[in-house]
């Protein structure tokens, strides 16, 4: 026997019934999408490797230790499978110069790749929503982005401010963190003793992310650094007060807090995360801000830009473990054929329902033809189905279809007839109790 070739670790295969919960997310998020007026973008799973390096900066987790980076074999270039949608984005949009018109609303769907030890909420190769605005500075636009996130919680059946909490905070233009990095390193210097490797690493290279550590011995000389926000001008914090602003008056909770600064080094202004306590350490469930100088720093003309991200596998976790389920996918009806009924009379009768909209399922027979009654009909009460279509060579010959209710009281089939009359009107029906 063939060895059993199985998928590589960290990396899922998505099958029935949890692929329906896939597809309900995903239409939820393009129904919101069109209510905000963002269309849609894709572009390619493999970029070159110096578009991340450039974009996400070379000393960030994601470029130093979990790119999937490889040359090509036939030209020598270098190439990454995409660990997150932005640089690419941007690189799209400078590429086909399309910001010639005026600004963009746009998002996309799809795989990213991470070489990281897989758990619970992260994966190798997991799936991103993101959302991204180029070509427009003010914070009403920052506020707008956060107000759609919000407004997924809500369609989604989640609860801001308890299942999901907002967090902001605002990091400024490059003079004002320059100007904060250099007080943060002296500060970080004069405890040099408490730092991890990690944050000995960091001391000079990227010193702002060290103010994100997780280790509890470093916690008090964290606590006790300089803020950024402290080092803002008046114009940086008149963008963070319009951003606030609008989401106080939308209702929406959220917590200032200034130790925020995001995983990669393109952002300035606002940055925001949406994060939960109930999926453990995996707490970021959404994330973004804005990142004006990206795409002039890859080669495009200069020009704002805001956006963020959703990690599809963290959220549905999150949707799981708040008891939220997505809606049944069972279909409308299951059709069992007797034995000695005309089979294309019978099909011919569900492409007729199936043009009409209605959702049915065939039990097809098998090689010594259909399956007893018995069999089928316990077939039909395991599809979900709200009733079965029971196709006989009596009725069929008569030009009739029994309809039997299976989730129904036997007193309601005559509204099984009804409804089963209008899937298709040409359609002779009877109701079976």
């Amino acid at each position: 026997m063939a060895e059993l070739l199985k998928a590589i670790k960290g990396m899922n295969d998505i099958l029935p019934p949890e692929s329906a919960r896939w597809e309900w997310l995903e239409d939820k998020v393009r129904a919101l999408m069109r209510r905000y007026g963002y269309q849609n973008m894709r572009t390619p799973i493999v970029e070159p490797t110096a578009l991340f390096v450039r974009g996400l900066g070379e000393v960030t987790d994601i470029v130093e230790k979990e790119m999937y980076s490889f040359e090509d074999s036939l030209n020598g270039d270098k190439l990454t499978l995409r660990p997150e949608g932005t640089a690419g984005a941007v690189r799209a949009i400078n590429e086909h110069n399309f910001l010639y018109e005026g600004g963009k609303r746009l998002y996309y769907i799809g795989p990213m790749f991470r070489h990281e030890r897989p758990q619970k909420g992260r994966y190798r190769q997991f799936h991103q929503v993101g959302a991204e605005v180029l070509g427009f500075a003010g914070p009403d636009v920052d506020a707008e982005l956060i107000l759609m996130t919000a407004a997924l919680w809500r369609d989604l059946g989640l609860v801001v401010g308890q299942d999901v909490k907002l967090q902001i905070n605002s990091l400024g233009e490059p003079d004002e963190r320059l100007a904060h990095r250099t007080a943060l390193i002296a500060h970080l210097e004069a405890h040099a003793d408490v730092l991890d490797e990690d944050g000995k690493r960091r001391l000079h290279s990227n010193p702002l992310r060290i103010l994100d550590t997780k280790n509890p011995a470093m916690q008090p000389v964290v606590e006790a650094a300089p803020k950024l926000i402290d080092f803002l001008g008046e114009a940086s914090l008149a963008h963070f007060s319009a951003v606030k602003q609008a989401l106080d008056v939308a209702g929406i909770p959220y917590e200032v807090n200034t130790r925020l600064v995001r995983g990669m080094d393109y952002y300035n202004l606002t940055v925001f995360e949406w994060v939960t306590d109930k999926l453990g350490a995996q707490g970021t469930v959404c994330g973004g801000g804005r990142y004006d100088g990206l795409i002039a720093q890859l080669g495009g003309k200069p020009a704002p830009a805001v956006g963020w991200g959703l990690g599809m596998e963290r959220l549905l976790l999150l949707l799981q473990e708040v008891g939220i389920a997505a809606p049944s996918t069972a279909p409308d009806a299951f059709a069992m054929v007797f034995a000695g009924t005309p089979m294309p009379q019978v099909l011919a009768t569900l492409e007729a329902l199936r043009a009409q909209g209605v959702n049915v399922v065939l039990n097809p027979a098998g090689k010594d033809g259909p399956a007893s009654p018995k069999s089928q009909f316990k077939k039909a009460d395991a599809s979900g189905a709200r009733y079965a279509l029971v196709f006989g060579p009596d009725e069929v010959a008569q030009g009739v279809v029994s309809v039997k209710p299976l989730r129904e009281a036997g007193e309601q089939a005559t509204r099984a007839l009804s409804e089963a009359a209008q899937w298709a009107p040409s359609l002779l029906v009877s109701a079976q109790s």
